[in-house]
């Protein structure tokens, strides 16, 4: 096949393989994608590699392959994907007749991975990272829930005005300063104040009778 010997076939190949292995991780299509992907990126390995040096190049191919679907799986931080991917371009260039070939097809593999991203929209996810996405939002949520128990012990604390309340406005209590609101009531500077509630990062505060300047 010397037409694999034309860079831009070499990059078609290789971007129609990527897709379709990456796309078999994201989706479930009952590996119709892997098969296929398997198939087109055996056509342009056998193509190019010849003796010894063939094995150790689809090896560091695979390995960078499974190195993407344990950290998907298991780690789910992108670090070892990465890895996974650089160590795939680097088995795909390893063998390219020239330095051009060698650049389509790196580039195949990196717009191939991401136009995998699309099969998202059509076939139903293997929620693949999902540990990185469970990770991310119970962070939150613990930073969240952090923030509102600070600011819950500040009701029935006094402190002043920095500025005034229109009737949101900045307070301070003991040196520290927040954002906080009267409600309807609208408060001057300097005045001594008490937080009467907190509802999450919301707080609530009054005057304190006979606190005018």
């Amino acid at each position: 096949m010397d037409v694999l010997n034309i860079a831009s076939v070499g990059f078609l190949v290789v971007f129609l393989g990527t897709l379709f292995l990456f796309g078999e991780l994201l989706v479930k299509v009952k590996g119709v994608f892997g098969v296929l992907g398997i198939a087109i990126m055996a056509v342009y390995f056998s193509h190019h590699i010849a003796g010894d040096t063939g094995v150790w190049v689809v090896l560091l191919y695979i390995t960078g392959l499974v190195l993407i679907i344990v950290d998907g799986k298991a780690i789910s931080d992108g670090t070892i994907a990465f890895l996974g991917v650089i160590l795939m371009i680097v088995a795909l260039a390893i063998p390219a007749p020239s330095f051009l070939y060698g650049a389509l097809v790196a580039m195949g593999l990196v717009l191939g991975a991401a136009s995998s991203l699309l099969f998202l929209k059509v076939f139903p996810s293997r929620n693949l990272w999902s540990k990185m996405t469970l990770r991310d939002r119970l962070t939150g949520e613990l930073g969240y829930n952090s923030i509102n128990e600070k600011y819950k012990e500040l009701i029935g604390k006094r402190g002043k005005t920095i500025t005034p309340f229109r009737p949101i406005g900045t307070m301070e209590v003991d040196g520290k300063q927040y954002s906080a609101t009267s409600e309807n009531n609208w408060l001057t500077q300097d005045i001594e104040i008490e937080v009467v509630s907190v509802d999450g990062t919301r707080i609530v505060v009054k005057k304190v009778e006979g606190s005018d300047k």
